[in-house]
């Protein structure tokens, strides 16, 4: 049986694209409290299926595949820009294919709008009424208004009539930001991208006898299978040493553990990985958020995962991978030996190497150093930093680290920090393996 909760949220998602909801409205259409409708409205947030603006309102928006993050909606620029929407509030759901900065003449830029795409201008009437009649949304920077016949053809026409009180400049960094903040996203690989589905999984119902796990172990050659209840919610997880020298007529529930650990579809997979490493577990069942089993993710999909992802140009870049990406190796024989020059990004607000590039720099030379140890991957479990002396910019730093010991799940690294032959900081770091 379906919970309210999960009413209000199939009901939203039955709604056509560009429909207003509000708590009120969705307390009375399905009997529910306006304290649950709101809960369900923020989960619908959350989703993004729905999407809250100033002064507008609550619209039913398009939820993006994974694939097609990059593309922002008109209602999620005027949240970017603190906007205010003048007119063509219907169109707020539909999506902009490019953003043109209107900063020529009128002739000259109407050969950049298209349909779909959003114009930044400032206050020039007439381009905002052409830039309508061509197809395209209007953004009117510094904050300036628009004259009632543009309001009146952007609700004619559903396209947004945006005013921020932000300078050109700043509209589109905004913008452009949130485009690449979106690109390192759509580079981080979930769960949901390489689970096992249902309709491929072999699981055991709380009421089936252990002689059921007997039977899927001939035809699958698994030993690990999920417990779930009539509903679907894992309630178990029963493994070969569970079922060793049970009677096969006694039912599975007697058996199996119980609470086991899970994952959503929407957890990262090094995030999966941490948690198999550290709890010893080849497999893990994944959740919805209806606490229903959706799937599951063994140890061999997390470590394929984690290799493709090494193996993939990124598109976004992170912080982590700028600076890591100046880490040269200059290593001789066996003594391990990282350089990098202090760059002025680097440096903190007194203009010395920042602690947190420090930290990044020694994290990465001490992962490189363990790898040429033992191939595989790796999570830092902690670490000891001494800062001895600061380092300035547009200097030449050494990292060189020293493996202390290696097991098959732990590895130790002392890491030193160089400038011109005196060490400037000092390091201990503990990792924890994953091998492939």
């Amino acid at each position: 049986m379906t919970t309210k909760h999960e009413q209000i949220l199939n009901y939203i998602e039955s709604l056509d694209v560009g429909n207003k909801i509000s708590v009120r409205q969705i307390a009375k259409e399905l009997s529910v409290s306006e304290g649950t409708a709101y809960r369900a409205i923020k989960d619908a947030e959350n989703k993004g299926i729905v999407s809250t603006i100033e002064r507008v309102g609550t619209i039913r928006i398009t939820k993006k595949e994974k694939g097609n993050i990059e593309k922002l909606t008109y209602a999620e620029v005027v949240n970017i820009v603190d906007g205010q929407v003048l007119g063509g509030r219907e169109g707020l759901h539909k999506t902009l294919n490019k953003f043109v900065i209107g900063a020529m003449k009128m002739e000259a830029m109407m050969r950049y709008v298209d349909p779909g795409s959003l114009l930044i201008v400032g206050n020039r009437d007439k381009v905002h009424k052409i830039a309508l009649e061509e197809g395209a949304a209007v953004l009117i920077t510094g904050g300036f208004d628009a004259t009632d016949d543009v309001k009146r053809m952007a609700d004619e026409t559903k396209l947004p009539l945006i005013s921020s009180s932000y300078d050109s400049f700043t509209v589109a960094t905004l913008i452009n930001r949130a485009i690449y903040d979106r690109l390192i996203k759509k580079d981080i690989v979930l769960v949901s991208d390489i689970l096992t589905p249902l309709e491929s999984t072999s699981y055991i119902y709380s009421t089936d006898k252990v002689s059921r796990w007997h039977e899927l172990n001939e035809q699958t050659k698994h030993s690990r299978y999920p417990i779930v209840d009539e509903q679907m919610k894992v309630r178990g997880i029963v493994t070969s040493k569970d079922i060793l020298g049970a009677n096969p007529d006694i039912p599975v529930s007697k058996v199996m553990t119980k609470n086991p650990l899970t994952v959503s579809d929407t957890t990262s997979v090094a995030a999966a990985a941490h948690m198999m490493i550290w709890e010893g577990i080849e497999m893990l069942p994944v959740l919805d958020q209806y606490q229903r089993l959706i799937g599951i993710i063994s140890r061999q999909d997390v470590l394929k995962a984690l290799q493709m992802v090494q193996k993939q140009p990124q598109i976004g870049e992170t912080f982590d991978d700028l600076i890591t990406s100046r880490l040269e190796d200059v290593s001789v024989g066996n003594d391990h030996i990282f350089r990098c020059e202090v760059t002025p990004q680097m440096a903190n607000q007194l203009g010395t190497l920042s602690y947190g590039v420090a930290t990044t720099l020694i994290t990465e030379a001490g992962s490189r150093s363990l790898r040429k140890y033992k191939k595989g991957d790796l999570v830092v479990e902690n670490m000891t930093l001494y800062f001895l002396k600061p380092v300035q910019i547009e200097k030449m730093i050494e990292v060189r680290p020293k493996v202390l010991e290696v097991s098959r799940k732990f590895g130790k690294v002392d890491i030193e920090l160089y400038h011109e032959g005196t060490i400037v900081g000092k390091a201990l770091m503990m990792a924890q393996l994953i091998d492939r």
